[in-house]
């Protein structure tokens, strides 16, 4: 258990933290007296999680504290930060609502690469993913517009949300299109031949 992992871990705890500040912030909405305390703890509680994930990262490279369950630990934190916020800042009463689209390509994808690692790992043996720069791209400008929904920055919100939609299409596309090569290198690809 290396430090890194242990700030990685602090991160996994925070998610239900921030998700507590920021549904009584949301309930005090609907009743009609926004409590901003909440509003300020619930920002406060995702900037520090966001910011702890280049923190462990930089500790795991800069002090050599790379292991397998880091690999797996961080994107999973990662990811179930994004997935809560967006569920909150969509379907609670938060006084700003993420587009509609937005939330359904970022679910759909994320489902959609689930699946299509399993099934690749289950034909080519190991998934290897390549990461691209279309999709570091999509996983900022969905940062972005996680956190201009939580700012509550209105006029921002469609214009970074469209973005982070498109550069998420092109880079899934480009993943399943690697992901078909994997799949047609392990000779799952090539018809059976006759007998």
């Amino acid at each position: 258990m290396t430090l890194a992992n242990k700030i990685t871990l602090g991160r996994i705890f925070l998610i239900p933290v921030f998700a507590c500040f920021a549904l009584y912030y949301a309930h005090s909405v609907r009743e009609g007296r926004p409590d901003d305390r909440l509003w300020l703890a619930s920002l406060v509680v995702f900037a520090v999680a966001a910011l702890s994930d280049a923190v462990d990262g930089w500790i795991a490279r800069h002090y050599n504290q790379t292991s397998r369950l880091g690999v797996i630990l961080d994107p999973l934190a990662d990811k179930l930060l994004m997935m809560a916020a967006v569920l909150i800042l969509s379907f609670s009463d938060w006084p700003v609502k993420l587009p509609l689209y937005f939330v359904v390509i970022f679910f759909g994808r994320e489902v959609v690469a689930i699946i299509g690692a399993f099934i690749v790992n289950h034909l080519a043996g190991k998934v290897r993913i390549q990461p691209h720069w279309t999709g570091k791209v999509a996983i900022f400008l969905q940062i972005v517009t996680v956190s201009a929904g939580m700012l509550q920055l209105h006029p921002v919100i469609p214009w970074v949300a469209a973005a982070a939609t498109l550069f998420s299409v092109i880079s899934f596309i480009i993943y399943v299109g690697d992901a078909i090569s994997q799949v047609k290198a392990a000779g799952h690809g090539n018809p059976d031949p006759r007998p």
